[in-house]
């Protein structure tokens, strides 16, 4: 039975009130099914994941392309999926609630606007044009039914302003402009999580995991985490197979390959179930 657009969304809220998930994030939609396979809840879009997969850097697609990645995405799986919408495709907030509303059309269950701005010289939005642009986003969310969830983010230690003083301002201003959520993306320390947890509850908190590799998901709920999601990792790992493989072959060797499924197998994976 088909799962409609709004039963998705209604899931991924219900997600975020209690306990903890995580969320993974494939990059094409052969991912997004094997990925339901194995019994996650939601899944999450990585816009350095996609990028790679183009042939480009990160931050470097029009939102045109991002928002077909998105419907691709919507399209493959019954999951609910969480859009990496970059910072929403605009410095005006006029901007950002156009392409919000844009990637609403998509079916997203929930998507997320970054403070960066990508200039090295000012690689954030001041707080108050950043608090706009995240308000902006809520009415677009609004217009259009108000069922999608909203993220607000506040990228100080991957924009390198590792200031966990204005991250927490910056979270706590984007909260109660409306966003549903809340991420500040690279922290590493059990003190910081706990700060950002402490910030914005009762709302919930995302944690990215790739540096903090030393806590599971059990030690994360029990610091008041509400998802984790893993960003490019995935990707980086499928890369690891690719580029080591592929350097034994430009070296003439046949001996990189790893030890991997049969293409049986992998068909198997998509092919209809009765």
């Amino acid at each position: 039975m088909p799962v409609t657009t709004a039963e998705k969304r209604a899931a991924f809220r219900a997600l975020h009130a209690s306990g903890c998930f995580i969320l993974p994030n494939p990059w094409d939609a052969g991912g997004a099914r094997y990925l339901q396979t194995l019994g996650f809840k939601a899944l999450a879009t990585s816009s350095a994941a996609f990028a790679w997969s183009t042939g480009r850097p990160d931050n470097n697609l029009p939102r045109e392309a991002i928002l077909a990645h998105l419907r691709e995405m919507v399209e493959a799986t019954d999951l609910p999926v969480n859009a990496d919408f970059e910072n929403g495709f605009g410095a005006h907030p006029d901007e950002v609630a156009q392409s919000v509303a844009l990637a609403v059309e998509t079916g997203v269950a929930g998507l997320s606007i970054e403070d960066s701005t990508g200039r090295p010289d000012a690689p954030l939005f001041p707080i108050d044009v950043a608090v706009e642009r995240v308000a902006a986003a809520r009415r677009a969310i609004d217009q259009a039914g108000g069922d999608t969830l909203l993220v607000g983010r506040a990228e100080n230690f991957f924009a390198g302003v590792p200031d966990l003083g204005d991250a927490l301002a910056r979270i706590k201003a984007y909260a109660a402009a409306g966003a549903d959520c809340l991420y500040v993306p690279a922290i590493r320390t059990r003190e910081q999580i706990e700060a950002v947890v402490a910030a914005v509850a009762p709302k919930p908190v995302n944690l990215l995991i790739g540096w903090n590799a030393a806590f599971t998901l059990q030690e994360v709920e029990a610091l008041g985490v509400r998802r984790v999601s893993i960003g490019g990792a995935l990707a980086r790992a499928a890369w690891a197979g690719v580029m080591h493989t592929a350097q034994a072959l430009a070296e003439g060797r046949f001996d990189g390959f790893p030890d991997t499924p049969g293409g049986a197998q992998i068909d198997g994976l998509f092919r209809p179930r009765d």
